[in-house]
Order: C-alpha cells, then sequence, then structure tokens
C-alpha cells in the first residue's frame, strides 16, 4: 500500500484501514486501536503472570513481571499504530519515551496494588488480575492519549 505524504498512517494502520467496515473500524478511533495494543501486551501480560504462578512466585511479584514484558510490547505497537505521526524525533523522542515509561509505572502501581491487595483480601489471583486490568486499562490510556502522545 502506498502512502501520501499527509496520511500519517503506519503501515498496519493502512492495511487495517483498508479491511472491510466494519473490521476498518478498529483503524477509526485510538481507543479501539489502543484496546487492540491492550490485547496483545496483555496477552504477553498474562502468559508470563500465569506462567510465574504456577511456580510458585509471589502473585504480586509474578503480575509485575506480566506487566513489565506488556510495557515493551506496548510501547512498540503505540508507537507506530495506535499513536501515527505522534512519535517525535531526538530530545522530544526521549521525552516521550520517559513520559511512555511514566505512565507505565502509574500502571503497574494500579495493576499490582489491586492485584495484591484482592489476593490478600481472597480472590483467586486470575480475577485480581482482570480487576486490575480494567482499572489500570483506562487510568493509562487517557494518561497517554492527552499526556504522552497529544
Amino acid at each position: 500500500m502506498e502512502r501520501s505524504g499527509t496520511d500519517r498512517r503506519s503501515t498496519v494502520g493502512g492495511w487495517v484501514g483498508s479491511l472491510p467496515a466494519p473490521l476498518a473500524l478498529l483503524n477509526r478511533f485510538s481507543i479501539t486501536r489502543y484496546l487492540l495494543a491492550s490485547v496483545v501486551s496483555l496477552a504477553f501480560d498474562v502468559a508470563l503472570f500465569m506462567v510465574l504462578v504456577a511456580f510458585l512466585f509471589d502473585p504480586g511479584w509474578a503480575s509485575a513481571a506480566g506487566y513489565s514484558a506488556g510495557i515493551v510490547v506496548h510501547w512498540l505497537i503505540s508507537s507506530s499504530f495506535v499513536f501515527p505521526g505522534k512519535a517525535r524525533d531526538g530530545a522530544a523522542l526521549q521525552l516521550q519515551r520517559i513520559g511512555f515509561l511514566g505512565t507505565a509505572v502509574l500502571g503497574l502501581g494500579i495493576t499490582v496494588s489491586i492485584v495484591s491487595w484482592l489476593v490478600e483480601a481472597g480472590a483467586l489471583p486470575v480475577i485480581a488480575k482482570a480487576a486490575a486490568v480494567i482499572v489500570s486499562f483506562f487510568c493509562v490510556y487517557l494518561t497517554r492519549k492527552y499526556g504522552v502522545f497529544r
């Protein structure tokens, strides 16, 4: 697919945008692209979390490790697909990465706190993780959309 100079979509974004409706809606709104990126990142996150819990790691620490793996995956997707044309160059790129990392630390804090608190209260680790994912998703999306990638 050839892109014009004013088309800010990534190659993947262009491909998704050329899909038949309603699948093309995935590319229309940043929240749907962010949701897709989050699902992919969450797959990495939860897979590592479940493996570590199966090996009897503390659920709080396992959630931290899983979330950290998801952060790396999410940056790669967010900077090229979710917020196309918003990536910076030079020093501004470094500041953007720091902002992204800051929002990741926010999400990590939310995730670890909720998982640890709910497991301590008697919830199953996977239920606690699900609750943390929902809260973290919206908090981090809003700070990235209106802060990091504005």
